[in-house]
């Protein structure tokens, strides 16, 4: 018999296969959704607001040559720009465009769509129980990884 830890090591491994999201609810037009590392870093800027090179570089604890591709990519396709610091310091920080804001948007109502599809028969105590679960597995990482992520 598998220990408990087995148990959400396997859920987490088959959970890990499943992480696109965009492929359960396939409403969305073909094209339009974000790539994983896009959605993930748009989300940051937009929780945390302007960021460095440097800061993203801390956030993600990815090198500054694999964020200055990433962020050179969604400023061509006009979803980040380039800023001077708002708090007067001397790197440029990159913040969200209006379309970054909304094309972010339209990426998380998917998520939310797809959810709400995979659970459409759970209870709303259990879809609460299940994010709270969530929130408490996902800091226990960001504790001991040292990188946390903005949350209300």
């Amino acid at each position: 018999m598998a220990s408990p830890t087995h148990r959400v090591a396997l859920e987490f491994l088959v959970f890990a296969r499943h992480r696109d999201l965009s492929q359960v609810d396939n409403r969305r037009p073909e094209g339009s959704q974000l790539e994983r590392s896009a959605y993930i870093l748009l989300s940051r800027v937009d929780a945390e607001g302007p960021m460095s090179i440097g800061q993203l570089s801390d956030a993600f604890g990815l090198d500054v040559s694999t964020l200055n591709r990433q962020t050179a990519a969604l400023t061509g396709a006009g979803l980040l720009e380039r800023i001077p610091d708002p708090d007067g310091g001397i790197a440029r920080k990159f913040r969200l465009t209006e379309e970054g804001g909304r094309r972010l948007g339209e990426e998380r109502e998917a998520h939310v769509r797809a959810l709400d599809l995979v659970m459409s028969d759970w209870s709303q105590e259990d879809v609460d129980s299940f994010a709270d679960f969530l929130r408490r597995f996902n800091t226990g990482i960001e504790r001991i990884d040292g990188r946390p992520w903005p949350r209300d």
